[in-house]
């Protein structure tokens, strides 16, 4: 079936502006971005089977832009659309999350670095700096590669935990293949960071290990 074979209160377009962005499913605001569908599979059969494939706007705001390659019908232009609009989504929650003490719960620390890591290719070392009232001042990324004790210098961590004056500090890292569970190389090294932040009386308060879609609090599974 056509957009066109729809009643017109029932076309996406339409229904927005007659009744709101609030009336409409997940499937038809998404199929309003992408505006066409392909042979055989209208734009809404299409903007459901990109919600069915990484389920839902949760797991599309955690999907490698890589990925949405092996979507038929998603060429280059409808990839670069809905990309720009699912960082700007990820950077309004992101903002939203900091503007309050973003470690009042671990859940909302592991909501903030899924989305501030979790969807990239690569794996790299994040340090969230935190004030005395655990608000973030900053999160930055550190180190790239695969993770281990020595390739992740701790005089680095320290000197950018002084730069931004952080009383505490939240270590993160990510594993693009999804598995969270932490390794020893992942045990050491926040052994190691925390001796060395120790030093300057700032606080690790947590290592969380963030994969597609989850993270793991290191502090809260035991194994910090």
């Amino acid at each position: 079936m056509l957009l066109t074979d729809l009643p017109p209160d029932a076309r996406p377009r339409e229904k927005l502006l007659a009744r709101g962005a609030g009336a409409l499913a997940d499937s038809e605001l998404l199929a309003l971005l992408l505006r066409t569908g392909v042979q055989g599979k209208n734009v809404l059969m299409l903007a459901q089977e990109l919600l069915d494939e990484f389920g839902g706007i949760t797991g599309l705001l955690n999907t490698p832009p890589e990925a949405l390659k092996k979507i038929k019908g998603i060429g280059p232009a409808k990839r670069a659309e809905l990309l720009a609009v699912l960082e700007l989504a990820r950077r309004a929650l992101m903002e939203r999350l900091a503007d309050k003490p973003v470690f009042e719960s671990i859940s909302a620390m592991q909501d903030y670095l899924r989305l501030r890591i979790g969807s990239l290719p690569y794996e790299c070392f994040a340090v969230a700096f935190l004030d005395s009232q655990h608000r973030l001042i900053a999160c930055d990324e550190l180190f790239r590669g695969t993770l281990s004790a020595s390739s992740v210098y701790p005089r680095e961590v320290v000197v950018r935990t002084l730069h931004h004056g952080a009383a505490a500090v939240v270590l993160a890292h990510n594993h693009p293949s999804g598995d969270v569970q932490p390794s020893e190389a992942d045990k050491s090294l926040t052994k190691n960071l925390r001796a060395a932040l120790g030093l300057i009386d700032v606080r690790v308060l947590d290592h969380i290990i963030v994969g597609s879609g989850q993270a793991l609090s290191m502090l809260d599974t035991g194994t910090f």
